[in-house]
């Protein structure tokens, strides 16, 4: 393209912004091929001075990309400075949550560009070199320094369940790679016309096949539910800013018991699931005993409870006092039957990194604990009561991180349990894109999804990411709903990434047979 220094930087930019338009909740993932042509044809130009070295050389394209990027995340996450604004102590932090992190992710586009661009080619084989680069780096993201693969290009490609199914074969990863590729192809009305057919040919493939694949697995989600079963998910709809107010933690306390008394008769034989969303107790329930009381009385006899929790270990006064992000098992009489602590926590929300240094500061976390919350040890399943379903819980952003599930699920739940409080970001599209990934995660392993989200939106879906029912962004009430029964186990919970380990290297292949036939061509 005929442009040069910040024009070229701008288009890229709002390239890369127009791409979110694909997102949840706007949904319409044909931006990507204006967004990702655009983004080739930019780096097409971007050659470098003669004469340099090859990484030299690639600093145009890493600009381009870095701009692209940053209107990625910049337009994507936004809605991160809705959490700042809840409490005017941290709103120091406000341009860090909206653009520092935009800046610091938009590198890993940035390098992604830039190593494409060392192997790019005149013809079809530069669309090769920046999907495989690109997939490369999205997983880098999702992995280093905690990871955080929110938004990862892939989930352009699943906007709704239909579009899921390949999931289940290669993962999100996987989604990126061909999502990169398919998007891409536009651009190649522009250059050497010898193999564009063919990869034009291979793209309508691809597309037809993640169209038919998905289509072929929601008509594979097993009929019928899980018997005796009956799913009452409670979705409070308390604001961010009272749900810690001790003046409200009685009215909020009061609030999940009203919802949690069954609304309809049980059929025959049934049992009832009640779901509470992340940290929905307003205090610490076992400094408690009058709240275990009113749980017994509000609960029947076979009733469990699914509630998230601050669990403590030690003295809550004590400095050694060490705070988990939890999920309760409760049964009918008000007693704990078991817990599960949250492993994957949230940088600086939930703990601090380096918490000496940045406390010395004047630096903490959003959450106003002692130290921050503490991980915890292991992912493990839970059995909801004696003869309940098994599910594995996944608290907030957990359910995100499709990777790791499936290297520690050894066994195999009956559903996949989800809770969440994202009344920090309102009425933004944050709680809707959180839900997408959850889907994605649902889809990926053939299990159900249930869950619980403090102001929504709270669902339950199909093995496929379908949703059997749900409650909307910030509506209140009680979701009533049958279990769906689990599906078959996907190629994805057995192999995890190998499978998109494999397209991978295919693709990085194609990529550089193509630039070394251009340059011996030259």
């Amino acid at each position: 393209m005929l442009l040069h220094g910040w024009r070229r930087g701008l288009v890229a930019l709002l390239a890369g912004a127009l791409a979110t338009l694909g997102l949840a909740p706007v949904n319409v993932p044909a931006v990507g091929f204006v967004a990702f042509p655009l983004l080739v044809w930019l780096l097409d130009g971007a050659s470098g001075e003669p004469g340099r070295g090859r990484i030299r050389r690639a600093l145009p394209a890493f600009r381009i990309g870095w701009c692209f990027g940053f209107g990625y995340f910049l337009a994507g996450l936004w809605w991160l400075g809705a959490a700042i604004l809840t409490d005017p102590a941290f709103l120091w932090a406000l341009p860090l949550a909206v653009l520092g992190l935009p800046l610091v992710l938009a590198v890993y586009h940035g390098l992604a560009s830039a190593v494409a661009r060392m192997v790019w080619s005149d013809g079809p084989g530069r669309v090769f070199a920046l999907a495989a680069s690109f997939a490369g780096f999205e997983y880098l993201r999702g992995v280093l320094f905690t990871g955080f693969p929110w938004n990862e290009i892939g989930v352009l490609a699943a906007p709704v369940p239909l579009l899921m199914g390949s999931a289940s074969l290669v993962g999100l990863h996987g989604l990126t790679l061909l999502a990169v590729l398919i998007f891409s192809l536009p651009a190649l009305v522009v250059g050497t016309r010898r193999g564009r057919s063919a990869v034009w040919a291979l793209g309508l493939v691809l597309v037809a096949g993640h169209a038919g694949f998905g289509a072929w697995r929601l008509a594979e989600v097993p009929d019928g539910t899980a018997p005796n079963v009956r799913l009452d998910i409670v979705q409070p709809n308390i604001l961010q800013s009272q749900k810690w107010d001790p003046e409200e933690a009685e009215r909020n306390f009061a609030r999940l018991l009203d919802l949690s008394a069954p609304r309809t008769a049980l059929e025959a034989g049934d049992r009832r699931l009640v779901v509470w969303p992340e940290s929905a107790f307003p205090f610490i329930l076992t400094d408690r005993p009058d709240a275990v009381g009113r749980l017994a009385d509000t609960l029947g006899e076979a009733d469990t409870l699914l509630a998230g929790a601050t669990r403590v270990e030690g003295p809550t006064t004590s400095p050694a006092a060490r705070f988990y992000n939890s999920l309760y098992e409760i049964d009918g009489e008000g007693a704990i039957r078991g817990a599960a602590d949250k492993l994957h926590l949230v940088p600086f929300g939930e703990y601090l990194p380096f918490q000496a240094l940045l406390e010395s500061w004047g630096v903490s976390q959003l959450t106003q604990l002692p130290g921050g919350f503490s991980p915890g040890t292991k992912r493990q399943i839970m059995a909801s009561g004696d003869a309940g379903p098994s599910f594995l819980p996944l608290i907030c952003y957990e359910a995100i991180f499709a990777d790791e599930i499936a290297g520690d699920l050894q066994t195999r739940p009956d559903f996949l349990l989800n809770v969440t409080n994202d009344a920090w970001y309102g009425l933004t599209p944050g709680p809707y894109q959180h839900l997408r990934h959850a889907q994605l995660t649902a889809a990926s392993f053939g299990l159900p999804l249930v869950r619980a989200a403090n102001t929504g939106i709270s669902v339950v879906t199909d093995s496929a990411g379908r949703p059997v029912a749900g409650l909307g962004l910030g509506e209140g009430g009680t979701l009533e709903a049958r279990l769906p029964l689990a599906g078959a186990t996907t190629v994805f919970a057995r192999l995890g990434n190998a499978p998109f380990a494999v397209l991978l290297v295919a693709t990085a292949l194609v990529a550089l047979v193509c630039a070394f036939r251009s340059r011996r061509s030259r």
